[in-house]
């Protein structure tokens, strides 16, 4: 069964416990009003009558305590299942974005690399991808096409970069998601990626932004030999 149709069924058992709770509570008001003159009536009559209207009472009271406790029951069953679906879609969004699995967008930088005389490695690439992850850049891609993960190569194959297999060509633009100034002071940072980029006869812009979007996702295969455990 669905989660929809879990709260549905347990929305439908909650107003069914709220139309038994009113019906008791009118029971017991009928009870306690019946009309009717006991005028003439003996002693002993009424005072039968009395206990019997007591224990009538009494009987309703306790169905409509039960009945409560059950509603509350239903009631903290279902907000306890939301709360763990909620938690669980959380952490599912937060592990998507990791994995590279989920586009993901917020404040970064946006980081190009031009390089006119083909002398940018993949090294080179690889090492302001470290210095973006190392000031806390929590999504990135190159060229709107490479998702970076953990898994991801960098390899050089006749002078092309390619990255998990694609193909880059420079200009190279590396879009990062985390804290913009941060970002920023790690690429110019002396002796960083902007350094190393100018020896080698290219050059490094970095551009601020408030909204940095990463769309290119990270394919997914099934582990070949890994399981999780039970723990």
């Amino acid at each position: 069964m669905s989660d929809d149709a879990k709260r549905r069924s347990a929305q439908l058992v909650v107003a069914v416990l709220l139309a038994l709770l009113g019906f008791a509570a009118a029971a017991q008001i009928r009870l306690t009003h019946q009309d009717g003159s006991y005028a003439g009536q003996r002693r002993e009559d009424l005072i039968e009558l009395l206990d019997s209207l007591a224990a009538a009472a009494e009987r309703t009271q306790k169905q409509i305590d039960e009945l409560e406790r059950t509603r509350s029951d239903l009631l903290s069953s279902s907000e306890r299942r939301e709360a763990a679906v909620e938690a669980a879609n959380e952490q599912l969004a937060v592990l998507g974005i990791l994995a590279g699995t989920l586009p993901a967008e917020g404040p970064g930088v946006t980081v190009t690399i031009t390089d006119p005389s083909g002398a940018v490695t993949a090294a080179s690439i690889l090492n302001g991808v470290e210095e973006l992850r190392d000031a806390g850049a929590e999504a990135i891609e190159i060229n709107d096409r490479a998702r970076v993960v953990a898994s991801t190569a960098f390899v050089e194959r006749d002078g092309v970069v390619l990255v998990d297999g694609h193909e880059l060509r420079p200009p190279y633009v590396l879009d990062a998601i985390g804290s913009s100034h941060t970002l920023s002071e790690a690429v110019i940072f002396p002796g960083g990626l902007a350094d190393e980029v100018s020896r080698l006869g290219g050059e490094v812009a970095v551009e601020e932004a408030a909204v940095v979007e990463v769309g290119s996702l990270h394919p997914v295969d099934p582990p070949e030999y890994a399981q999780p455990t039970d723990e």
